[in-house]
């Protein structure tokens, strides 16, 4: 198997502003994408579970990240995994469900080890991340509560994610 070429994108190249910025941003997010996927294959991976993976990555780059967030996919931010799995997830979803959740967070893990192998995160970035995926008992009673909310109860329930950023 041929080796895929290292990324080389310098952490300004996912800043936008403009909507024809945010396409140049999104063009260069399905690089990384096409590249994560690939590097999972070459780890042992399943060509049908990289696809997951990959798909399960895009939706929180490109649809979270980018779309709903504005942020810069290279810069990530104390709570952003948090804000994603404890709230953006549950609310974006038809039927939120652990099961699904989890793989997500599984994926995001893989992703940001992947992008700090690439030099696109710091080592420090890293950690933070993978400790806020793995706070798996939070986002389980995440769903659980938000399943469960009555009256004006969403309002409080939300509020407890806006808090960490």
């Amino acid at each position: 198997m041929t080796q895929n070429p290292v990324i080389e994108f310098i952490h300004d190249d996912f800043e936008f502003e403009t909507i024809d910025e945010e396409l140049q941003v999104d063009g260069r997010c399905q690089q990384i994408l096409k590249q994560f996927y690939l590097f999972l294959q070459q780890q042992g991976m399943a060509a049908e579970q990289a696809s997951e993976m990959a798909f399960s990555a895009d939706l929180y780059l490109r649809d979270y990240l980018i779309d709903f967030g504005r942020q810069n996919i290279v810069r990530p931010q104390p709570g952003i995994i948090t804000k994603f799995a404890g709230s953006w997830f549950i609310t974006h979803t038809l039927d939120p469900e652990f099961v699904a959740l989890e793989r997500h967070l599984t994926a995001l893990s893989e992703l940001y080890r992947f992008m700090h192998r690439q030099h696109l995160i710091s080592f420090e970035e890293l950690s933070y991340l993978l400790d806020e995926a793995g706070q798996l008992d939070f986002y389980r009673q995440r769903i659980d509560s938000f399943l469960n909310l009555s009256g004006d109860g969403f309002v409080a329930w939300d509020a407890i994610c806006k808090a960490v950023l």
